[in-house]
């Protein structure tokens, strides 16, 4: 029986110690967290973390008027800037047309002097054998002087030097100026015709031809220029309708010295071209219209009718007063074969020689002016706009025997 107790009364001892710990472990964990110390303030907000339904709160600004907020203020409108107006071309003045040839003469006489030298060294030899009179002939025939104009020219040297006799290099010189002067002929009419003949009033024309590469577009401005220095007023007609630049090239020419150009379509008819420039010149009252025709090969047989075809319908308002055939020195006697075909198709009243200061073939002035019959008018002496100068005999001649 004691046993009984002693089990139960131990039993009891044990279940109160154990309720004494549970108890106890029920209140470390009710106990209140140890104080910690406060952590530092920052200028930002802690992130929240969102909730929903009656936990949620409300962290939206209240909203502002339109009165409050204030709309931006319209930026003010830029002023519109004025397109920029096209800048007229300077028009420029050309050096006078008269005396070009002598202001030039340094440049001819630079190419030109070794025929006059080559023949003064000739005739001053002491014995003037026939040797010697060949190689007369062969100088003159190398300058593309001609063969008839050659032999002519060495006879009536030959006749004069036998009569002289005795030969200072000053009395040679003379010689040969006065017979080179008559060879290239001084009483012929070099006057560029741009004035109408008879009563009616209408500008003059010039019909401009040639070969593609002679320089014609180009000596088309220069003659302009020529003609503006002499106080002309004048009209360039673009009729050069097959070549994409010729119309611009001519037009820029134009402006540089106040000329109007009157062009048409690319590859249009240069016929109505060339007629409508003499119409436009004739309401403008200009004293002269320059009609740039397309450099047209000797050999295209429609082509070359195609010319005969410009000079007919710009006739039909009037007579054209000049037709300007263009040649490239350098090329002589080829020059020649081109000149006689252009002088088939078209009536040729005067010649312009480009590319003279870079060739000594001067002889190519009195050659083709014996073959076509008509004189060299003009002659080009460089790239400058102001380098194409009125043929004077006097100051070419003197370029050949003289020098600089």
């Amino acid at each position: 029986m004691e046993t009984v107790i002693l089990v139960v009364v131990i039993a009891v001892i044990l279940l109160g110690a154990l309720s004494g710990l549970v108890v106890s472990g029920r209140r470390k964990r009710a106990a209140p967290p140890k104080e910690t110390a406060a952590p530092v303030e920052t200028t930002e907000a802690p992130p929240t973390e969102p909730r929903v339904g009656e936990e949620a709160e409300t962290t939206e600004a209240p909203r502002r008027t339109i009165e409050e907020v204030g709309l931006p203020e319209a930026e003010a409108e830029a002023p519109a800037v004025p397109a920029p107006a096209p800048v007229e071309p300077e028009i420029e003045t050309p050096a006078p047309a008269a005396g070009r040839l002598v202001r030039l003469r340094a440049r001819l006489s630079r190419s030109q002097n070794s025929l006059g030298k080559g023949l003064l060294t000739l005739l001053s030899r002491e014995h003037l054998d026939e040797d010697t009179w060949e190689e007369i002939e062969d100088t003159l025939l190398t300058a593309d002087v001609g063969v008839s104009a050659t032999q002519e020219l060495v006879e009536r040297l030959r006749e004069r030097v036998r009569v002289l006799g005795t030969r200072t290099p000053d009395e040679l010189r003379a010689l040969l100026r006065e017979e080179l002067l008559t060879l290239v002929g001084p009483d012929l009419d070099r006057t560029v015709h741009t004035e109408t003949q008879g009563p009616v009033d209408r500008p003059g024309v010039v019909l401009v031809v040639g070969v593609n590469g002679t320089g014609k577009t180009t000596t088309t401005g220069k003659l302009a220029r020529v003609l503006v220095a002499d106080g002309r007023s004048v009209v360039l007609g673009a009729a050069d309708t097959f070549r994409a630049a010729a119309a611009d090239q001519l037009q820029t020419w134009g402006e540089r010295v106040g000329a109007r150009t009157v062009r048409g379509p690319e590859g249009g008819d240069p016929a109505s071209v060339a007629f409508d420039a003499v119409k436009q010149g004739t309401e403008a009252g200009a004293d002269v219209v320059l009609v740039d025709t397309a450099g047209r090969l000797h050999t295209k047989t429609g082509l070359m009718d195609e010319l005969g075809k410009v000079k007919r319908v710009v006739e039909k308002q009037g007579p054209v007063d000049e037709v300007l055939l263009v040649l490239d020195a350098t090329t002589g006697q080829n020059g020649l074969v081109q000149a006689r075909v252009f002088a088939e198709v078209v009536d040729i009243t005067g010649i312009v020689l480009t590319k003279l200061d870079g060739t000594a073939k001067g002889g190519i002035v009195v050659s083709v002016q014996r073959e076509l019959g008509v004189p060299v008018k003009l002659v080009g002496l460089g790239e400058g706009p102001d380098d194409l100068a009125p043929f004077e005999p006097e100051a070419f001649v003197d370029a050949l025997v003289e020098g600089e």
